[in-house]
């Protein structure tokens, strides 16, 4: 399996598993079938889908629509497991799937950049972004405070993961355990955030009395 492949493969998984994450607020929001798909679809390809606009590329789904294809099968198995459990899906869930997508996206949002001509700093800001804005979009429309705004560790995780592909590209490592190191590095911090409430406090409460 060639390299473009392998990524190609990994890029499919990070938008499947974007578009269950999705899937799952559809279920806790009670969306009818419209709203499903449409949560399942700006989950899985919005964030990459301003990355392109950014970089001025032409949308990668635009380019190959296997991309809304596995959306649409995910979101229907989705639907199946959940109507065969015939029960609410926990929040836990929701997160597992959106830190497994999450770490699938930073590595590949940054690996676009570098391939592009870009500076691992901009790398790092596509991986980011790529990672974080497809939650930012289902979550505002669901009218939630978005996952990276809730105090738990979310756009920290995303920035160490890029920062650990691209300087592995930087010390000429093998592209492929570049990419797990990016992955695994990202995966690993936020759920570890997620688990022990890891957060990073800004501001204290103030008492306005």
């Amino acid at each position: 399996m060639s390299m473009y492949e392998f990524l190609y493969i990994i890029d499919l998984i990070g938008v499947a598993v974007f578009a269950i994450s999705g899937t799952l607020m559809a279920q806790r929001k009670n969306m009818d079938g419209v709203g499903v798909i449409v949560l399942a679809s700006v989950t899985g390809i919005g964030g990459g889908t301003i990355r392109d606009m950014i970089l001025d590329q032409k949308v990668f789904w635009v380019n190959d629509t296997t991309y809304l294809t596995v959306i649409i099968c995910a979101a229907i198995l989705t639907i199946l497991w959940i109507r065969n459990e015939r029960r609410k899906i926990s929040e836990r869930w929701l997160l597992l799937a959106d830190a497994i997508g999450l770490s699938f996206f930073v590595v590949l949002g940054a690996e676009k950049a570098l391939n592009l001509g870009e500076s691992a700093y901009i790398a790092v800001v596509m991986g980011t972004m790529t990672g974080c804005f497809g939650g930012m979009i289902r979550d505002a429309l669901c009218q939630e405070t978005p996952l990276i705004f809730r105090g738990q560790l979310y756009a920290i995780p995303c920035i160490f993961g890029a920062l650990v592909y691209t300087q592995a590209i930087a010390q000429n490592q093998p592209d492929m355990i570049a990419i797990v190191c990016g992955v695994l590095s990202t995966l690993i911090f936020r759920i570890s955030a997620i688990y022990w409430d890891i957060t990073i406090p800004v501001f204290k409460n103030i008492d306005k009395s």
